[in-house]
């Protein structure tokens, strides 16, 4: 029997016990003090960290669409190094680097962590295979890729299955009913959803409420300094409907945590975040430098500071590739930042396109 990752989740502060891998390596067990922090997922009784790490720079770089990915060998320290910090909390998606992402998280967590301590997200709508019915939301698509999750992530149940993106295609009665089952099962603990009109994920809610259906437990959506559009209307519905925020994108891509003309391997290789932000975004960028050089911290920790002080936001999405990214992250929890500091990061916003769904 593995020795298990030991969280007390419902403090504030914690002391995470992380002495599987150290045991492997001759090691005997060692208590690590944390500064993670713990939250509820929306009205849930689930406790989460106040980080995740998103996992979608983990996975075959031949596969999928991001050239940039991390081999299973260059990804695992870094799955050991969030359990070591205390996180719990590990988003990933059977799309990223199809499936390949999933395989390399799931046999690090079997490997180093006890399941039952941590929470598993994934993602479910996008192309997996050629074929009809190999995208969407149809009760099909549903069961069989719920299937194909577990099988790849080598875990009975998925803590929180999250549609990825709203299927135009399927009546909604048809997505919710087999969200419902999967839960029902015993496969799926609870259900989540991302980017999306809020009217849509509304009539997603109240569609599930009028049939007796399990409803959404969080949004996943596109949120920080340079794109902060959910504040007009869907944060507002997810604080009354009692529903957990867990933004992708915390640092724009990288954007926030470097000077504005400086180029890296992803930003040069991804074709889908060329279109998220613009020349207008600069000075944002500029002030988040300079408040971080004021605070003597990297950019990085003042963004997701400046995120983590939305009372909103549940545990932003970060991805991490280097040490420094994950480090970062953790001490971003206990930055506050001051009232004038966060006005001075939010005046220069001007209103953008709605972008990372149709």
């Amino acid at each position: 029997r593995r020795p298990s990752l030991r969280v007390t989740p419902t403090v504030t502060r914690c002391r995470a016990r992380c002495d599987v891998a150290l045991q492997r390596r001759g090691h005997g067990p060692t208590e690590l003090e944390t500064t993670v922090k713990y939250t509820k997922l929306g009205n849930t009784g689930l406790d989460v960290s106040r980080i995740c790490l998103g996992c979608m720079s983990f996975g075959e770089s031949g596969t999928g669409s991001h050239a940039w990915t991390l081999d299973e060998a260059a990804s695992r320290p870094f799955v050991e190094r969030a359990l070591e910090a205390g996180i719990n909390f590990f988003d990933t998606a059977n799309v990223y680097s199809l499936g390949t992402s999933e395989e390399f998280v799931g046999r690090a967590l079997n490997d180093m962590a006890d399941r039952d301590a941590v929470v598993i997200a994934t993602k479910v709508n996008g192309p997996m295979r050629d074929g009809r019915n190999a995208i969407g939301l149809s009760r099909k698509s549903i069961m069989a890729e719920v299937d194909h999750s577990l099988r790849r992530l080598g875990t009975d149940y998925i803590d929180l299955y999250q549609i990825h993106r709203f299927d135009h295609r399927t009546p909604i009665e048809e997505t919710m009913e087999a969200l419902h089952d999967v839960v029902k099962s015993g496969k799926v603990r609870y259900i989540g959803a991302s980017s999306m009109w809020a009217w849509q994920f509304s009539k997603a809610q109240y569609t599930a409420e009028l049939n007796g259906w399990t409803k959404f437990v969080s949004m996943q959506n596109h949120y920080n300094l340079l794109n902060r559009e959910e504040e007009r209307e869907m944060m507002p519905l997810c604080v009354d409907q009692g529903v957990g925020v867990i933004p992708w994108s915390p640092l724009a891509r990288g954007r926030l945590t470097r000077d504005w003309d400086e180029a890296t391997a992803r930003s040069e290789t991804d074709e889908f975040g060329k279109f998220l932000y613009s020349d207008e975004d600069r000075v944002i960028v500029e002030r988040v430098a300079e408040v971080a050089a004021g605070r003597d911290v990297p950019r990085a920790q003042v963004a997701l500071a400046w995120m983590l002080s939305k009372p909103f936001v549940t545990s932003p999405i970060v991805g991490v590739t280097k040490n420094h990214h994950l480090d970062d992250a953790v001490a971003a929890v206990d930055l506050e930042l001051s009232a004038d500091e966060i006005a001075r990061l939010e005046e220069p916003y001007r209103p953008h396109p709605v972008l990372g769904f149709r």
